[in-house]
């Protein structure tokens, strides 16, 4: 695998012998001060271009940055679904190399960039020949921190939570466990990393990133709620389905009772009993 440098003096090379590049910059966790290095961090690398015209008439250009095993162009999947995309202002190339790394290369207009560079704090700047780049500050993932829910917002995670986990019971009655799977691992897991992104947050003065999808979880639950998160994951047998819904009822109860002491809201109990009352009634075909 090639070294972080090698990369970065490939994409740094590249970038000054090409006239039609003005300006290179970085975003994503290799900016992130608060995140750990390790051999999987992409290269999001933005190239600011006097046009997009030339790079994508002929796009085997991109070569020049290795072998690549495997690409993806999320603006032709954008394009596929209806969703418009100007491509005469950016551009955007997954690529993943056979040799382990991976760049995400856009392109952008300096119109384009202007519109967006200061959006992100993540940002650090790597090469500008017009002195075209906004001035920022030293990278921070203050942008990704945990944000303090309102009361409202509080309320209604708790309700979405237990009032979706009766679409869950009943489709585990009827052996529904598509609909069943969707609900509980799209709906009201969302729910229950809600509640555990405010926990965090409430542990930590709102002042740390959780990382996406969940992936600081570990970093900063206890090692019993940690556990108890791990293990509301199941497989499809039903058994082991209805236990890790139990686990996650426990678990959202835990951390949103313990949020709504430290914030002052009323956590709904009322809810959660009758709610939890219903899906025992079901898991035992006791509902009349």
């Amino acid at each position: 695998m090639r070294s972080e440098k090698e990369i970065m003096d490939l994409i740094i090379r590249i970038a000054k012998e090409d006239e039609r590049i003005r300006a290179v910059y970085m975003g994503g966790s290799r900016t992130n001060p608060m995140i750990e290095k390790d051999i999987y961090q992409d290269y999001d690398i933005v190239y600011v271009v006097t046009e997009t015209k030339p790079f994508l008439e002929d796009k085997n250009w991109i070569s020049v940055f290795g072998d690549i095993a495997v690409m993806q162009e999320p603006d032709l999947f954008d394009m596929a679904y209806g969703r418009k995309n100007n491509f005469h202002q950016s551009y955007t190339w997954l690529m993943l190399f056979k040799d382990g790394n991976r760049i995400d290369l856009g392109i952008k207009t300096k119109q384009e960039m202007l519109e967006d560079y200061l959006g992100d704090k993540l940002t650090l700047p790597l090469l500008d020949k017009d002195n075209c780049l906004p001035k920022t500050q030293a990278p921070t993932d203050e942008d990704y921190w945990v944000k303090k829910p309102t009361e409202l917002q509080y309320i209604c995670c708790c309700n979405e939570f237990w009032w979706c986990l009766n679409n869950v019971a009943k489709g585990i009655a009827r052996d529904e466990l598509p609909y069943a799977m969707w609900m509980y691992n799209v709906i009201v897991r969302n729910m229950v990393e809600k509640m555990i992104e405010w926990h965090i947050g409430t542990n930590t003065n709102f002042s740390v990133s959780p990382g996406k999808q969940g992936k600081n979880f570990k970093k900063y639950l206890t090692k019993e709620l940690y556990e108890m998160y791990s293990k509301t994951y199941t497989d499809s047998n039903y058994e082991n389905f209805w236990a890790a819904v139990f686990t996650a009822c426990e678990l959202f109860r835990t951390i949103a009772l313990a949020v709504g002491e430290e914030l002052g809201y009323k956590y709904n109990k009322d809810e959660d009993e009758n709610m939890t009352e219903y899906l025992l009634k079901v898991k035992n075909n006791c509902v009349v």
